[in-house]
């Protein structure tokens, strides 16, 4: 890939459009890299280290809207709510209230995704349908974590029909919790489903935030 990553931003603003935000991926590529999208208009961001995002944050503008979207450990919250605009990772009950309690004792809201696990690979994180539905108004209840929505992720595979039928179980979620816990709850809005390599068909399933990172800084470049 020859393109500058504000060349490939620019061009997914094209191929994006309905109010879909972009969430580069910035995780494992250097501030260089980071300001190149941002000299293109782009302004959120995803890192899933810890340690990384506070290291970037300050060497970077201000009016940026950084997500965390990795695997995020309690012994690490201290560190993320303090910088993060939203966690898309919340996997866990235990993680949810340590973010809420953490948001409380600094006097922040942080916005908060409930990751889904809808996919084949036992490897991944998150909720199933039932425990999200179970655990639903206790998180409703929070205030210091507001959660705005949910997060998932397709099975890893280049079988179409499985990856549609993954995110329309992920819109399935978010359209019951709309519907429940969260009926009242404007800001209950986010649909973050789709990467670089189907974000095209999360879309189509009704996302309305994509994560994307090697399809504009191309390959990681770890450090």
């Amino acid at each position: 890939m020859n393109a500058s990553p504000a060349q490939r931003i620019e061009e997914l603003s094209r191929r994006l459009t309905g109010g879909v935000t972009l969430v580069a991926v910035s995780k494992f590529h250097p501030v260089e890299a980071i300001l190149s999208a941002y000299s293109a208009g782009q302004r959120v961001f995803g890192e899933s280290r810890a340690q990384e995002l506070a290291a970037k944050a300050p060497a970077l503008p201000p009016d940026i809207q950084w997500h965390f979207i990795g695997h995020l450990q309690t012994n690490k919250v201290k560190t993320v709510v303090p910088i993060a605009h939203t966690i898309q990772s919340i996997d866990s009950l235990r993680l949810l209230r340590a973010v809420d309690a953490e948001a409380a004792r600094t006097a922040r809201t942080v916005n908060v995704l409930l990751q889904v696990h809808v996919a084949a690979e036992e490897t991944k994180f998150g909720f199933t349908p039932d425990e999200l539905l179970a655990i639903a108004p206790e998180a409703a209840a929070m205030t210091g974590a507001r959660v705005t929505g949910i997060m998932g992720m397709a099975s890893n595979t280049d079988n179409t029909a499985r990856i549609e039928a993954d995110f329309d179980a992920i819109r399935a979620c978010f359209d019951a919790l709309s519907s429940g816990a969260f009926a009242s709850r404007p800001e209950f809005s986010v649909i973050s489903m789709g990467m670089s390599g189907d974000w095209h068909i999360a879309v189509a399933h009704g996302s309305n935030m994509v994560r994307i990172g090697s399809d504009i800084f191309g390959e990681r470049q770890y450090f």
